[in-house]
């Protein structure tokens, strides 16, 4: 019980947050309101990027086949998935779940899985940072397209300089900080401990997040009891969303000759979100536009540990 409270501690954080958020939104809206998370976001993004060696990612670029697959599922494949998966989803569920499908892979998760399940994790790496560099183009652009027609909310400039400053900002910040000899060690040898800031960190964004979903909960008549329905729809196409993603990057990994620690970079980077970049830009929308994130999120960190999992004991048998 220890052990595995130990290692699934952050999924279990972060469903009790999402609960006490949304549950007590209005006893709890004056500690939201008090959170900068602008800053907190920024200040996440800087530190897990602070730990990434990038040098690391330079050998991929010899074979950039399977780094350029993975781009491609995770910026093309998945916002057309999650458009799809949209339709079936009330207004604030719908652009919550493109918004899903539209932000970069994750800075951390993304490398952990691959490297559990026996992939090569330089090239989940690289693509974290090309996905994350050109987010600030990319997420705004599938956003306006997929839910901006002649909707004024989506305002593609103000979510352009949002992401510059808060996500790509941070980013080449951090790396360049890592040109430093002493900044660039430390960031190394404090990888786990820059990590744990980061998840709880992203704790207090999710915090925010719920107690906005718990506030607009409350202006709907009779609250869930009118939308469950949609919510645990939402909940199985996040899921399924995530899961075809993941086997459309493995499969077309494997049938263009890629080998199987390939495949699995690209089956997890392909597929993976970030819930930080998510957040930053559904908050923007209103409370319910963060469920979609908030569901992915969990659900790819469960699937993805299972599939780590079953690779990983796949490739100790065959050992």
């Amino acid at each position: 019980m220890r052990e595995t409270l130990k290692k699934r501690w952050f999924i279990l954080a972060l469903i009790s947050t999402m609960f006490v958020g949304i549950v007590w939104a209005p006893k709890l809206a004056f500690i939201a309101a008090a959170v900068p998370r602008n800053a907190i976001v920024a200040a996440v993004l800087l530190a897990m990027a602070l730990s990434l060696k990038i040098d690391a990612m330079w050998d991929t670029l010899r074979r950039p086949g399977p780094a350029i697959l993975a781009v491609v599922v995770n910026l093309a494949v998945v916002p057309i998935l999650g458009f799809a998966a949209s339709r079936l989803l009330i207004d604030d569920l719908a652009l919550g779940f493109i918004i899903v499908a539209s932000v970069p892979c994750t800075l951390a998760s993304a490398a952990v899985w691959t490297r559990m399940a026996g992939g090569n994790e330089a090239i989940s790496l690289l693509v974290t940072m090309i996905t994350n560099i050109s987010c600030f183009l990319v997420t705004p652009a599938w956003v306006k397209l997929l839910a901006g027609q002649g909707d004024a909310s989506v305002d593609f400039g103000k979510m352009v300089l949002k992401l510059l400053v808060l996500v790509v900002l941070p980013i080449v910040v951090a790396q360049l900080l890592r040109l430093i000899p002493a900044v660039g060690n430390w960031g190394t040898a404090n990888k786990t401990g820059l990590g744990i800031f980061g998840q709880v960190s992203l704790l207090s964004i999710v915090f925010v997040g719920a107690v906005m979903c718990g506030q607009k909960l409350l202006a709907i008549d009779e609250g869930l009891a009118t939308i469950w329905e949609q919510l645990a729809l939402m909940v199985v196409l996040a899921a399924a969303v995530h899961f075809v993603a993941w086997w459309i990057g493995y499969g077309a990994a494997g049938i263009l000759g890629m080998a199987r620690a390939e495949q699995l970079a690209v089956a997890f980077a392909g597929s993976q979100k970030t819930l930080m970049v998510g957040l930053a830009v559904a908050m923007d929308y209103g409370g319910m536009a963060i469920l979609p994130m908030l569901a992915y999120t969990v659900q790819q960190l469960v699937i993805d540990t299972i599939l780590a999992d079953r690779f990983r004991k796949n490739e100790q048998v065959e050992a």
